[in-house]
């Protein structure tokens, strides 16, 4: 369900992104006319021979100039994809669930340490996967338990990291993808001009705005992803660390106590 409604945000967000720019290019085009509908002036430099707007820039470009296009809308959608996906991930419900961290304190309040494991096991979250893993090294003394929650802390923000990278990786494919695009229309335009195609300065003109237009895309696409990349990579960050040190002040009581295996898991406070 989740992976739908986030399916669902991704896509409208998308077409979003699509027909604003598509209304701004035809907009830049547009003649305005008085009541009587005659022209009373044009907000475009020069007037447009035909098409024009987002169409003409998207599939007047060639072959692979419209495949640079397409690939950049894919692009932008995937980085908004993983984006939403990053959002609903790293917050402090989900990570460390209010149920989890009462339980587990109530649990060990009562010295009960085979009950706050099952708690963990009941709601499964990064939290839960630290403090499961202090627990199977209760036995080998608070050190060990220190090391054993660094670790656990060090692998779930490693998964983290895994699951942002993706929009790193969308933020860093726009510019290339729009440099691409770029260099092909240059190519073309050159090609023209080798061709005696020199005489037409607007048609020039065009081809050079063209390509220009796929690097302007593919940065569009790539300042919002990397922006959104190191927020919520800023947010995870903050977020181990707290739920580290909440698992090390759950766990600080276990300093004084021994578990007695006979005594199904019950800790028990060894003497000073």
């Amino acid at each position: 369900m989740n992976k739908i409604k986030k399916t669902m945000m991704a896509a409208a967000i998308l077409v979003g992104t699509c027909v604003a720019p598509v209304a701004a290019f035809q907009a830049m085009g547009q003649e305005l006319t008085d009541a009587n509908g005659n022209v009373v002036s044009d907000n475009a430099a020069q007037p447009q021979k035909s098409g024009g707007g987002f169409y003409e820039i998207v599939f007047g470009s060639g072959l692979v100039g419209t495949i640079l296009w397409f690939a950049l809308f894919g692009d932008g959608a995937l980085a908004i994809y993983f984006s939403i996906d990053s959002a609903v991930l790293i917050k402090p419900d989900k990570l460390m669930p209010k149920r989890l961290m009462d339980g587990v304190t109530a649990a060990m309040a009562e010295g009960d340490v085979v009950k706050a494991m099952e708690v963990c096991q009941q709601n499964p979250s990064a939290m839960a996967s630290i403090v499961m893993a202090a627990f199977q090294h209760i036995e080998e003394g608070f050190e060990a338990i220190q090391e054993a929650v660094t670790a656990a802390s060090d692998l779930e923000q490693e998964k983290i990291q895994q699951r942002l990278n993706w929009i790193s990786v969308c933020g860093n494919l726009g510019p290339s993808l729009g440099l691409l695009g770029t260099v092909q229309g240059m190519i073309l335009t050159f090609q023209a001009l080798a061709s005696g195609g020199a005489g037409d300065a607007s048609a020039l003109a065009n081809s050079i705005g063209q390509a220009l237009w796929t690097t302007a895309g593919g940065l569009i696409v790539s300042i919002p992803s990397i922006t959104v990349f190191y927020s919520l990579r800023n947010k995870a960050n903050r977020l181990i660390l707290k739920m580290t040190a909440m698992t090390m002040e759950i766990l600080n009581g276990l300093r004084n106590v021994s578990v007695d295996p006979g005594a199904e898991g019950v800790a028990e406070e060894v003497p000073a």
